[in-house]
């Protein structure tokens, strides 16, 4: 059987305090949770190692016991020996000073990750029992292997996106209104701190909302600025006149001068999307005039036109 160093798996020297032990824990574990490493068997291994090592090192208890095997299986090496020669047995939930024999109560990694494998052969001889046969679950090790975060999707519409959305969360049996910004993109982050689930310190987790927002046709959305079309007929573009354009808050009237081209692009200050971190402040609307030419011509219209093109 293979020794393993739960100190190597977490990066900590062999003296290192409690906080140092749940620091190393926290920062492996958000980095190679299967959730943030999905199809990633790799990963899921090296999840697996870091809970398992976490699980050791951070009961007083347990890691008692694993300094005394370490110290032993130190010494047979210095003295020569090789693994594959080490009493393992020795280990197996024999009795310590005082005569009390050692019993490790864990639950199963499937129960805690929906089906990612359970603890070693290393851990499940020294900890869980003659041979490495587990013994029955009563104290939990959730508390070991939690992601400090857990990610959720909400949609919400584009003009929701622009005014701001509130959510009903259900988190077990309660119900918390969450607030999404004005000015949420693809992609922002709400952070709703202490409803999530238990960490290695006792405290809860928090969850995020990762925002997706519904696309809205009439808008092209480029960070704060925001491009829509305005509608002209001929005689707008030409002669000059008044168009409604389309804006978040309702439509509102642009004037237009005479001879704009198709394509001609309109500013309107301060009506594109509010900013994330400044609600107030406002990007830029831009309307490009798309012109519709006339298809079907009375005679006198065509008159008209041909005597303009001097034919």
């Amino acid at each position: 059987m293979e020794y393993k160093d739960y100190y190597k798996i977490l990066g900590v020297e062999r003296g290192a305090g409690e906080d140092a032990i749940k620091k190393a824990f926290r920062k492996l574990a958000m980095k190679y949770h299967p959730d943030r490493n999905p199809g990633n068997k790799a990963a899921e291994e090296k999840f697996k190692e870091i809970n398992e090592a976490y699980e050791v090192l951070g009961d007083p208890e347990k890691r008692r016991r694993y300094d005394q095997l370490g110290e032993s299986y130190a010494s047979w090496q210095q003295a020569g020996g090789s693994p594959g020669n080490f009493n393992w047995s020795d280990w197996f939930s024999t009795p310590r000073s005082g005569g009390t024999r050692t019993r490790v109560e864990y639950t199963n990694l499937d129960d805690m990750f929906g089906g990612l494998g359970g603890f070693s052969d290393f851990f499940q001889s020294i900890f869980g029992g003659l041979g490495g046969s587990p013994q029955t679950a009563t104290r939990t090790a959730q508390r070991n292997a939690r992601l400090q975060s857990v990610e959720q999707p909400v949609q919400i519409s584009f003009i929701e996106a622009y005014h701001g959305a509130e959510r009903t969360l259900a988190i077990g049996e309660r119900r918390i209104q969450v607030k999404i910004p004005a000015g949420a993109d693809n992609g922002t982050k709400v952070r709703i701190k202490g409803v999530g689930q238990p960490q290695p310190d006792g405290t809860l987790g928090d969850v995020y909302l990762i925002v997706q927002v519904t696309p809205d046709p009439r808008f092209e959305r480029k960070g704060a600025d925001l491009y829509t079309d305005v509608e002209l007929d001929l005689y707008t573009a030409v002669l000059g006149g008044e168009a409604k354009v389309n804006t978040p808050d309702g439509p509102v009237v642009l004037t237009i001068p005479a001879g704009t081209q198709p394509g001609q692009t309109f500013r309107l200050a301060g009506r594109g999307m509010p900013l994330l971190r400044s609600p107030k402040t406002h990007g830029d609307l831009f309307a490009r005039a798309r012109v519709s030419l006339p298809r079907n011509l009375t005679p006198e219209q065509r008159a008209l036109f041909q005597k303009l093109a001097g034919r």
